[in-house]
This record gives structure tokens, sequence and C-alpha cells, in this order.
């Protein structure tokens, strides 16, 4: 379990993440009582207790300043992840490569499939501003991404929804490296760990919840949308998706085949009866 919570916890980019996240003064952020180091155990345990809980609807802004609902970008799933914009390695890498996952996932899904928001929580430090720049550093210019900033309370509020812990140290910020993927109807469906995650622990429930079945959706649709989750597949050579259909054609022309023979067999069957019909016939006759 331990080398487990280190690998999803990133080794020790705690220490690295603080001190590439200093901010120059003493950040704003909830602190553990007792100024009890941070427990990457406990940290992990709060992050898993938030699966299947539904998320409330707080208010931000995003990197233009418009305000917006965090309902506003449900409807489709959602990915949720935290960064803060004075931490100058850790968070960047970790949006970079959440970027090229996102990328991987739309060529797959599509490119209206769901939604992704960026929370800046350090509250007295994370402007639309901050978090303008911080998006256009990371080569993201996308209407469905929005980078969002609050105040303490709507950050507190979304924090505690989706057991992201964190706290303010001396050398920055300490936390969980997660990323939350939301059902379309707002509740946690899964935890995503880590700077350099595999690009199917992201893809896998996004694609369970773009392709999943839903009662308001018509018949074929529904048949469409099987097919393509069961033809959505990954290539680990490439590190992408792709849709393979040779599963299905090769099953067809197999039920094609099985049909073909039975039909050919009926009618040998037909014709063996009617042979055995003619010569009672003709053997009644001579008599």
């Amino acid at each position: 379990m331990s080398g487990l919570l280190l690998l999803l916890l990133h080794g020790n980019g705690y220490g690295e993440h603080a001190k590439s996240g200093m901010s120059g003064g003493e950040p704003s952020g909830p602190a553990p009582s007792g100024g009890a180091p941070f427990d990457n155990r406990e940290a992990l345990e709060a992050s898993q207790s938030a699966l299947g809980r539904a998320i409330g609807d707080y208010q931000f802004r995003d990197q233009r300043g418009d305000p917006v609902s965090l309902r506003d970008y449900l409807g489709k799933p959602l990915l949720i992840s935290f960064v803060y914009t004075s931490c100058y390695h850790i968070c960047p890498t970790t949006t970079r490569h959440l970027y090229e996952v996102v990328k991987k996932s739309r060529d797959a899904l599509g490119s209206d499939s769901f939604n992704v928001v960026s929370i800046g929580f350090d509250a007295a430090v994370d402007t639309p501003a901050r978090m303008a720049r911080f998006s256009e550093a990371a080569g993201i210019d996308e209407e469905s991404w929005g980078f969002l900033s609050g105040d303490p309370q709507s950050i507190a509020g979304i924090a505690e929804d989706l057991g992201f812990t964190f706290f303010s140290s001396p050398k920055g910020f300490d936390h969980l490296i997660q990323t939350s993927v939301i059902t379309g109807d707002g509740e946690v469906y899964r935890q995503v760990y880590g700077m350099n995650f595999a690009t199917p622990l992201m893809i896998e429930p996004l694609k369970d919840l773009v392709f999943g079945t839903s009662g308001e959706k018509s018949l074929v649709s529904s048949w469409s949308d099987r097919i393509r989750f069961f033809c959505t597949v990954y290539d680990p050579a490439k590190d992408r998706y792709r849709t393979d259909y040779s599963i299905f054609i090769g099953t067809f022309i197999a039920f094609a085949c099985v049909g073909l023979f039975g039909l050919q067999l009926a009618r040998e069957w037909r014709l063996h009866l009617r042979a055995a019909a003619t010569t009672t016939t003709d053997h009644r006759s001579s008599r």
C-alpha cells in the first residue's frame, strides 16, 4: 500500500512542489490544526471517500473575468483539476500533461463530449488575470476549458466535495495532485492521481460516461454508443485511442457464414424430403 501511495502521490513531489511554488509571501489556504505535517495517506483516503458524492453549485469567475457557475459545465462529463498560479513547475507540468490527454480524449470520444475546469485554490493570488496567464503559458485556449477563480468559501466548498486536501506551508502549498472525473449529473465518478498519469486512466472513465447508456437516449443512439464503446480501443504503441470496427465486422461475417450454411442445409434437407416423398409415391404406383 505504501508503494502504491508513493506512486500516486508522485514520490517526494510535495517538497519539490512547495519549493517550486513559492509565491514570495505567505500564501492563503487552510492549515491543519496544530501544525501537523501533511499526511499523504489521509489525503488519499479523503480523496477516495468523495467517490459517488454530488458536488455543489459554486460560483466562480473564469479567465475572462465573467461570472460562471460550476453547474454551467455539467450536462456532460467534467474534469476538475486544482492549481495555484505561483507554482512554477508541478502545476504547469501537470496541466500540460492533462492537456495532452484531453486532446487525445477529444480525438477518441468527440470534440464536445466533455468539459474541463482548472480551479485556482490560492484565493488571495489566483485572480482571473493570473489564471488567464497560466492558461496561456500552458498553450490552452478552449471554450470548453475554464480556468476559474473563486472566493475562499467557494474554493473550500468544492475542495471538500472532491476530497481535495491542501494547506499552506512556508514553501508554498502541500496538496494531493488529483484530477476528478465528474458525471454529467455532478457526481464524483473517478479520481486520477499524479503529474504524468497513463492516458487510459483518464480516458477509460470518460469513455464509460460518454458512451454510457441513458434512459433519455433513443434505441438507435444507445446501440450506436455501445458499438463505439467497444470499438474505441487503446493503442499503447502510439499512446492513443482509435476506432476499430474489426471485431464487429468479423462477428458479422461469422454470423453471415453461419446463416448461409444454415440456408444451404435447410435447402438440402427440403430436397431430401422431396426426393423421399417422390420415391414413396412411385413405389405405391408400381404396386
